[in-house]
Parts: structure tokens; sequence; C-alpha cells
């Protein structure tokens, strides 16, 4: 399937899943894939990909900044969203691109809705705001038990990964839910070996790319 010059528009996919899942390892298959089809691809990660939303990153992964509340927490992951959305995610799309995104508003329901106990509502609320009409056409989620995606993660290596295993499984169990209410949009794979994933990814990928070509 060729798909260099028969993209009608852009097409937004995102990577979710827990700690450890394998997330940028897919995503670099992925892009590679694509980009030997003549695809257009950008690869970026949430919070980052831009100056300002790389340094509200080293802000929000820091441990020194444990003190930082649930609520001043998403607000500085919707800040980097914001600036993510107008700076590349927007004229990407705009030029026929396939984006391809390490995470976006399903891991803020996911992290800090269904883990931190945050009013999902106002997230959802405040997520659409941010996001100026930008959403994904397909998500993959990489499911994987919490503890063994930590152990993958080598450990807390960040602010958040450092937080108790119940957050960790309440994380994975909102991602579980969110699967379930958007079936068509996210397409949940168990994070199994590398090779075996990436197969499921990209008969996935194929399927979708069929139907929107």
């Amino acid at each position: 399937m060729a798909l260099k010059n028969t993209l009608t528009r852009g097409l937004f996919i995102t990577f979710e899943g827990a700690e450890g899942s394998g997330k940028s390892t897919q995503i670099k298959l992925l892009e590679d894939y694509l980009k030997k089809k003549g695809a257009r691809v950008l690869v970026l990660r949430e919070p980052g990909s831009t100056k300002f939303s790389e340094d509200l990153r080293r802000v929000l992964l820091d441990k020194k900044n444990g003190f930082l509340s649930e609520k001043t927490e998403l607000l500085l992951y919707l800040a980097a969203r914001a600036q993510l959305v107008k700076e590349k995610i927007i004229p990407a799309l705009k030029e026929k691109k396939i984006v391809l995104c390490d995470r976006f508003q399903d891991s803020t329901l996911a992290y800090q809705g269904y883990g931190l106990g945050l009013d999902r509502k106002v997230i959802e609320l405040l997520g659409g705001f941010v996001s100026q009409g930008a959403r994904p056409n397909l998500t993959f989620l990489l499911d994987i038990p919490a503890e063994e995606g930590l152990r993958r993660a080598g450990g807390a290596s960040d602010r958040i990964q450092e937080r108790p295993l119940a957050y960790h499984r309440r994380v994975r169990n909102g991602y579980l839910k969110l699967a379930s209410e958007n079936p068509k949009r996210i397409k949940v794979i168990k994070a199994k070996d590398i090779k075996n994933t990436q197969e499921e990814i990209r008969k996935l990928i194929k399927e979708f790319l069929l139907k929107h070509l």
C-alpha cells in the first residue's frame, strides 16, 4: 500500500499505555514502516515536542516537585498540550501528514482522572478547550499489568513512576474503561514482545488506512 500523495487529509494517531508499555519503541517502528510506504510522518510526545512543553515536562517529571497539587499537575499537562497542538499538531494535519503522538487526552483522563481522582468531566471540558478540535482518529492502547510495566520501566525514575502500585493499577483500569467506551477508536493491544506487538499494530493500521484513503 503506497501512501505517497494518497492522503486527502491529515491523520492523527495516538499511542497510550501505562508505564513500561513500550510506546516509544512501537512508535519508532511504525514511523519507519509508514515512511517506507511513502507517508509524511511527524512523531510527537506529551508532554513535550516544543521548547515550552519540554520545559513543563521537566517540571512535571522531576521528583523534587512532589509538592505539586493534583490540580496544578493537571493544568501544567494541559498547558503543554495547548502549545503542542498550536505549534505542531494542527499545522501538520493541515499539511496532510500522519501525526504519531505518544500520549494525548486519554492519558490525562487515565492518570489525573482515574489515577488521581480528579473530575473527569472537567478534564474532558478543559481537554477539548486546549485541543482546538484536534482529536485522534485512531488510538493504540498498549496494555500491560501495572506490576510488569513498572518492572520494565526500571523502577521509580520520575515523579509519576514513584507513585504507589495502587495508583498505577487505577491508571490501567482507567485506560481499559476508556477503551470499552470508545471501541471504534481505541484498539487494545497486549504489550507482548516487540515483534508481535508491532505486527498487530501494522495489521490494524492497514485496516484503518484502507477505510480512510
